[in-house]
């Protein structure tokens, strides 16, 4: 199992925090974790902070090349049959990790698992966020009505794990300067079936240093999202998808809204 994390070097406490999150978890037997932190810098100033992690690999870029370019070329670094995306100022629950490789394993025919979230206040305290689909298998299109509809996904996806082999498969995230990661999300979710678990199995932490809450940052949402519309478009158009599982009478999908 594979953690997938870019990083920049003002988040040090909070990467650290994350490793330890990776620290606790309880794997099932058999199965290993590496955790691929690559940092977004010409100079690299975490190394010495996480070199400390046994199952850490990191890397530089060598230069500041953006959350997607940055998680590509980590991407490219993963061993893992399966990959999660950690961001560096999240935490993973214990059994988190392990909740997914179960799905995966009950369900030899998904391609993603999304673990559900609370959310972590400034002063500790965890408030539970509210799904907006039903946990369970989530059918091809599902996702991507309801960003279409809302203009934003009804998992995070902040809280996925892929078959490493997928991501690869839909060119990891998308070189657009905001959304890169509902980008993905929806290339593998449109293409493939998937489940939200039931438990929540990380942290998505609130700071007053999120980049995504700044004035800079929410300028280029609409123009970043307007890309993600026409990838939704265009793989409907061609009709691509991958393999749908073996039919079982009492599968429990979600089929999408009609359009």
């Amino acid at each position: 199992m594979s953690v997938l994390t870019a990083a920049h070097g003002d988040r040090v406490d909070f990467l650290v925090e994350a490793g330890e999150s990776l620290a606790a978890q309880e794997l099932p037997a058999g199965w290993e974790l590496e955790w691929v932190v690559q940092e977004d810098a010409a100079n690299s100033v975490l190394g010495d902070a996480v070199g400390h992690f046994d199952f850490v690999r990191h890397s530089a870029n060598g230069e500041q090349l953006g959350a997607a370019a940055t998680r590509n070329l980590a991407l490219a670094r993963v061993e893992g049959e399966f990959v999660h995306v950690l961001d560096s100022d999240d935490l993973m629950l214990p059994r988190g990790l392990a909740v997914a490789i179960e799905a995966f394993r009950q369900r030899p025919w998904i391609h993603w698992v999304c673990g559900q979230a609370d959310d972590l206040m400034p002063d500790g305290t965890r408030v539970p966020v509210s799904a907006m689909l039903p946990p369970g298998v989530i059918e091809p299109g599902v996702v991507s009505d309801h960003l279409t509809a809302y203009e934003l996904p009804p998992v995070h996806p902040a809280g996925l794990t892929l078959r490493t082999t997928t991501t690869r498969a839909v060119g990891g995230w998308a070189g657009i300067p905001r959304a890169e990661d509902n980008s993905l999300l929806i290339a593998v979710t449109e293409l493939s079936f998937g489940y939200l678990t039931p438990e929540v199995t990380w942290l998505y932490r609130k700071h007053d240093g999120q980049v995504t809450t700044t004035a800079s940052y929410t300028e280029l949402v609409p123009a970043s999202l307007q890309v993600v519309r026409q990838r939704i478009a265009a793989l409907r158009e061609t009709g691509l998808q991958f393999p749908p599982p073996p039919p079982v009478e009492d599968l429990p999908i979600r089929k999408p809204a009609a359009s």
